[in-house]
């Protein structure tokens, strides 16, 4: 059995022919940067394989950190985040200070892609001896002309500030981080690198993320979805630590509810029944929902919708018939799926004041599949016959009903679906033992309509 302190392996790879860490140092000593590319892809592989190449690395820091080919940068950062850069006691090995220099070059690279990367690879690391160096460098790319830059060096100052929060130094190295990002969030135009500054202060300083929500609230609904999303997350939060202040920040929630962004619009709801329990919050949440249902034409979304829909029937029921005939519109979606979850759910919604109009759209729905236009896939016996179980469970709950249906059903029962027209046929009998005075005009209607059965 593996020692438990033994490094996870996180990807295993087999390769035909073996690779041997001489191969690579000859391709990385005499190579291309193309060759230099690849041996570092082949390093990373045996790395992540569990293998220990620790023989490689001076041999990296002479022929790969001058490399100024992109490719080659970004695979030494990978190889750089594979390897073990301490030692078992815990402290940074002596070598790894001589990466420290390169680093430092990198975030100060004329080319904004060589910066960006070197920024999000600094997200991955832990060890302080190596980061310490470096904070002025990231600092100063928060002034950087390009937005790539910004956005990448606010997740640096996050993950170096929440690592340090970790260890209980978060302060040793960036002892101001959540003012500078407060002032960086103030004057900053890109909408990513907004959205960074803002999560950041979230997650580290909560206070200074609700002033500046509060301080820009008249321009919430010109935010971008990703910002507008990071505020929801901000609510949440706030809600939690602060219950007592929820209804200002419903009002918001309901302010967002008319964004352009259906993801917000989703994500709003969603927030919106967990932090109120009031009918019309909910009523305003199952309104946004079936909205989604009718407007979005990704099957996958409707079905979460409608997920969403039957969880908030257990509670709502009430609230939920209000809005019964919106979510059957959802019926127009050619996915039987679909259909059968909003038949299920109208189903358990029905009551008696209703009844009459689900039976309505019901009958309605049962007519447009006799037409000779639809396809098999569209309206097809599988529908048919789901739209007549739907009707014989509202006939069975609700029986006066059975007689706006029976004479139209008994149309289906020369169906080409067998199980469609056996379906009509227990519904018939049923309504007949059930409704005598039906028996002698379902009679006619059936001697009316024998020929077609067959």
């Amino acid at each position: 059995m593996a020692n438990s302190t033994e490094k996870s392996c996180s990807m295993l790879v087999f390769n035909d022919k073996a690779i041997t860490a001489s191969e690579i140092k000859e391709a990385l000593e005499h190579g291309d940067a193309e060759a230099k590319a690849v041996a570092m892809r082949k390093a990373i592989t045996m790395l992540l394989s569990g293998e220990q190449l620790p023989q490689l690395f001076i041999t990296i820091v002479r022929y790969v950190l001058p490399s100024e080919d992109h490719t080659v940068q970004k695979l030494l950062l990978l190889y750089l985040e594979a390897i073990e850069k301490t030692d078992a006691s815990g402290k940074v090995l002596p070598e790894m200070i001589l990466i420290c220099q390169n680093l430092r070059n990198n975030l100060q690279h004329p080319n904004e892609y060589i910066r960006g990367v070197t920024l999000r690879f600094l997200c991955r690391i832990k060890e302080e001896e190596i980061l310490e160096p470096l904070v002025p460098s990231i600092l100063a790319n928060l002034e950087h002309r390009h937005s790539y830059v910004r956005r990448n060096a606010v997740l640096a100052i996050n993950a170096l500030y929440r690592s340090g929060a970790a260890l209980g130094r978060g302060e040793l190295m960036l002892v101001d981080a959540p003012e500078l990002i407060e002032r960086f969030l103030g004057q900053e135009q890109d909408l990513s690198a907004k959205r960074n500054a803002f999560a950041m202060l979230t997650t580290h300083a909560a206070d200074r993320a609700v002033a500046y929500l509060f301080n820009h609230l008249d321009n919430l609904p010109l935010w971008g979805d990703i910002l507008q999303m990071a505020v929801l997350e901000l609510i949440r939060k706030a809600c939690v630590t602060h219950p007592e202040s929820k209804g200002k920040y419903i009002k918001i929630i309901l302010a967002l509810l008319q964004s352009s962004s259906t993801a917000v619009v989703y994500e709003c709801a969603g927030t919106l029944v967990t932090l109120s329990q009031a009918p019309t919050a909910i009523r305003a949440a199952a309104n946004c929902y079936c909205q989604l249902l009718v407007s979005q034409s990704d099957n996958n979304v409707k079905l979460i919708v409608l997920d969403r829909l039957s969880e908030l029937k257990e509670k709502h029921r009430d609230v939920m018939r209000d809005v019964l005939l919106d979510i059957l519109r959802a019926l127009a979606a050619p996915n039987s799926d679909i259909r059968r979850k909003t038949l299920d759910l109208a189903l358990e919604l029905i009551d008696g004041r209703n009844i009459d109009e689900v039976v309505m759209v019901l009958k309605k729905e049962i007519v447009k599949t006799q037409s000779s236009s639809s396809d098999a896939s569209d309206r097809g016996p599988e529908y048919r016959q789901m739209l007549v179980g739907a009707i014989h469970t509202c006939a069975a709950k609700f029986p006066d009903v059975a007689s706006n249906v029976v004479h139209l059903l008994m149309d289906f029962l020369g169906d080409s679906s067998t199980s469609a027209a056996l379906d009509v046929v227990f519904f018939v009998r049923e309504m007949c033992e059930t409704h005598p005075a039906l028996v002698p005009s379902v009679l006619e209607r059936l001697r009316d309509n024998f020929p077609t059965i067959r």
